[in-house]
């Protein structure tokens, strides 16, 4: 017959083999129990810019900016660009591209003499893409697509915007992507016009 203290032993013993077959079925449900190191169930932050896939196109509400800095110490500039998105080149014309590689922003600050509508038409006269096709030049915006290959079909967006007067142009945003982006691409752009300033003197470039 057990004494009180072995009793205590025997209940403590029992109940540490019932906790450990809990912990155990607990991480064999959640993917943690493997002999091999296994991590495949940790937590991962997610990224604050959407990642691409074959079929899914660029969503707008998925997006979240951050002012970035750039232009030149006479004409300095701000403007809003999608967080996660980096810094390829910077100076009067920086582009921002996201990790994958996949969408960019372009913006350039050096201005000039034509309007914005006969840098459209300049523009869609200038592109030299296989299967090239003008969507819409209204509004100083020229949008477009064509075939990259390596990419694949591609589509880009070229505002030009307009000086108070409407009579030159003060600098051109560029968005790129896949056809399927498009409207991830117009957000990312009127989100960069809206929020864009610009300072300093302008460029007098005879063009």
């Amino acid at each position: 017959m057990l004494t009180p203290r072995h009793q205590a032993l025997v209940a403590t013993l029992a109940g540490m083999t019932v906790g450990v077959a809990v912990f155990g079925t607990v991480l064999a449900i959640n993917g943690n129990f493997s002999g091999d190191g296994d991590k495949s169930g940790q937590v991962v932050n997610s990224q604050p810019t959407q990642t691409p896939s074959s079929g899914d196109g660029l969503q707008a509400a998925s997006l979240q900016f951050t002012s970035q800095p750039f232009g030149s110490e006479s004409r300095p500039a701000t403007a809003d660009v999608p967080t996660g998105w980096k810094s390829a080149q910077d100076g009067t014309r920086p582009k921002y591209v996201d990790p994958t590689g996949v969408w960019q922003l372009r913006f350039d600050t050096r201005g000039s003499k034509q309007t914005p509508a006969e840098l459209v038409d300049s523009r869609a006269r200038s592109i030299e893409e296989k299967n090239l096709k003008i969507i819409s030049r209204d509004n100083g915006t020229l949008v477009y697509t064509y075939d990259d290959q390596t990419r694949g079909p591609r589509m880009g967006l070229s505002s030009f915007l307009p000086t108070a007067d409407g009579k030159r142009t003060k600098v051109e945003i560029t968005v790129g992507g896949r056809p399927q982006d498009e409207a991830g691409l117009r957000a990312v752009l009127q989100r960069a016009t809206d929020t864009l300033q610009l300072s300093g003197e302008e460029d007098t470039r005879p063009n």
